[in-house]
């Protein structure tokens, strides 16, 4: 059922925030409230609602026969101590992760909360490196630097090629099929080993800055860094989340997810939200991808998610579906009290699209909020827990957050501290001093600024990547961070996002991820659409650092496991630039190009 959150002024925490002046014009920034008790490790939120709520429902996934297979808390536990128990029984070897290969999936979860509930840390690999590819290199690269313990898939059709060529020891376990592969396990069996006291001695050793999980950060060259989750970082993020978001403790949350695992938005953000507070998961098979967006909408029809959380490219492909399908509108809106975007990411052009659609379908307001983060701060630092206009906050420090702000380079650099930021990359002590200050401020490389500098309690507003901006030629500096949200609003419908181009040339351009309605028009028509927007671009004004002359139209969404969309869900600028160099090329050439458009 709907919770009505505007209904209780209760359900959010009022704004606040307290700033220091620092020497040399730096501030910190930190809310007032202290930070309140947190669980001692993940297993002991599971415990909890096994206990308390054991017939509640809690994952929910789509069968061969398209029926929703479901687990309450009750059948969760069982279903967790038995695994919990097959993994202690093959005595493991110690500090070794269990590592999984495929996508989001009941068995999935299951193998990950029943590792870390007898203390061995888990890791999911984007299943891209086995699903998208025949060169195994780069995941058989992650795979010996993590020395997996154990290794798991969902069944050998797509990953066992990728497992078989991997030259590691470790035993292979499979969900479906495992007869098919020599030596490997059944998910099943392991699923129905009988647990004994030794789970919960297991578990009671657990301790809070223990190991969790590992998730890799996605790099544009080289093997990703191994980034460390202790089960501390994990369960005082949501406590830190739930002190300015009190709903979650008392309204349950139902989600429909198909945010993956392998990603900490997806992986600690919702999942972790949805255990901590009780509440239901029903994954989502669907994505924002051609083919696949109808699943969601089928499955958004019938699960009516009171909180849906998505990335810019979803709400843009749901977009025409709820413009186009009243019925669709009305079951999306009719349960549905907020909605979450990734940090400073959401085109504005696309929130008023859903604000009218909702306006349409429904008298009572829908929630817009947000928040910051990362891999390595388990992974929010901020968030917005007041209603907002716009899309640009990125909301206050959660409690037991210190966000330092440094000037650096015209623009002020963001830095972080507290109990939900990551201890260092494994096995890289190098990495891990250079990713820290003389204080123990992590060295996050986004920049920041107050939405107003008389109210440190209206929020951050996100400013880019320190290292992102550039000089043109003419010596003047480029606000890539400003002029990417001006260009995306004055390319809609046409552009999912764009990168901005120009670094020592005489001109702004821009590199353009065309939307699907994009896509439908004729070349020469497309090319018209965009020269129009640039021009209007132009009409506004702001000089040549934020008046983009060309624009490239590029073939392909960015791909996420080379690093071109981070872990904030925003467009990695420069991880675009060096891998599509030669558009950039292209789009400065003179040679006539259908793809490219000039002023």
């Amino acid at each position: 059922m709907s919770f009505a959150l505007f209904n209780d002024p209760s359900s959010l925490a009022p704004q606040r925030a307290i700033r220091e002046d620092l020497p040399g014009g730096g501030f910190l920034l930190r809310h007032p409230e202290p930070l309140q008790p947190y669980a001692r490790c993940i297993g002991a939120w599971l415990d909890h609602w096994a206990l308390t709520t054991p017939e509640t429902l809690f994952l929910a996934e789509r069968d061969t026969s398209g029926d929703w297979r479901k687990l309450s808390y009750r059948d969760t536990r069982r279903l967790v101590g038995g695994l919990a128990q097959a993994l202690l029984d093959m005595a493991l070897p110690a500090g070794a992760p269990i590592v999984v290969l495929s996508d989001n999936s009941i068995d999935h979860a299951l193998l990950l909360l029943a590792g870390m509930h007898v203390g061995r840390p888990v890791c999911t690999i984007s299943s891209a490196y086995c699903r998208l590819t025949r060169d195994y290199s780069k995941v058989h690269g992650m795979l010996d630097s993590l020395r997996p313990a154990l290794v798991y898939a969902a069944e050998p059709g797509v990953y066992g090629p990728a497992m078989a060529s991997w030259s590691g020891s470790a035993p292979r376990l499979f969900s479906q099929h495992a007869d098919q592969v020599p030596g490997a396990l059944a998910f099943a069996v392991f699923a129905g080993t009988q647990e004994t006291p030794a789970v919960q001695a297991a578990h009671d050793a657990v301790r809070p800055d223990d190991h969790a999980k590992y998730l890799l950060t996605s790099g544009s060259t080289g093997l990703p860094k191994v980034v460390i989750n202790t089960h501390r970082m994990l369960t005082a993020n949501q406590q830190q989340i739930a002190q300015v978001w009190p709903f979650l403790n008392r309204h349950r949350l139902t989600l429909l997810d198909w945010l993956p695992w392998s990603h900490t938005f997806g992986a600690n953000h919702n999942f972790h939200m949805v255990l901590a507070h009780g509440g239901s998961l029903y994954i989502d098979e669907g994505r924002p991808a051609p083919g696949m967006i109808d699943k969601t909408v089928r499955n958004l029809r019938e699960v009516q998610p009171n909180f849906y959380f998505n990335v810019p490219r979803g709400f843009d492909m749901l977009l025409p579906y709820l413009e186009q399908d009243d019925n669709f509108a009305h079951a999306f809106f009719d349960q549905l009290e907020a909605v979450f975007y990734a940090g400073a990411a959401l085109p504005q052009s696309i929130w008023e699209r859903l604000e009218g659609v909702a306006r349409r379908t429904r008298s009572r307001p829908v929630w817009f909020t947000s928040a910051w983060g990362a891999t390595e701060t388990s992974p929010s630092l901020t968030a917005v827990h007041w209603p907002i206009e716009r899309a640009g906050c990125i909301g206050a420090p959660l409690p037991g957050v210190e966000l330092k702000f440094v000037p650096n380079g015209g623009k002020l650099e963001m830095r972080v501290r507290g109990p939900n930021v990551f201890p260092g990359y494994r096995d890289a002590p190098e990495q891990s001093a250079k990713a820290f200050d003389e204080q123990g401020y992590y060295l996050i490389g986004d920049a920041g600024r107050l939405m107003d500098e008389q109210r440190p309690e209206a929020g951050v507003a996100f400013d880019g990547r320190v290292a992102e901006d550039f000089k043109l030629m003419s010596g003047t500096w480029v606000s890539v961070g400003t002029l990417r949200l001006r260009a995306v609003t004055a390319l809609t419908p046409l552009a999912a996002d764009v990168v901005v181009t120009g670094h020592d040339r005489e001109e702004v351009g821009l590199l353009v991820f065309p939307s699907p309605a994009a896509k439908a028009l004729a070349p020469g028509v497309l090319a018209e659409r965009l020269r129009s927007a640039l021009q209007s671009l132009r009409n506004e004004g702001g000089g040549s650092s934020q008046t983009p002359l060309r624009a490239r139209v590029l073939d392909d969404a960015p791909n996420a496991d080379a690093g071109e969309i981070t872990d904030k869900g925003y467009i990695n600028q420069g991880a675009v630039l060096r891998r599509r160099a030669a558009e950039v090329m292209a789009l400065y050439s003179n040679v006539p190009d259908e793809r490219t458009v000039r002023l």
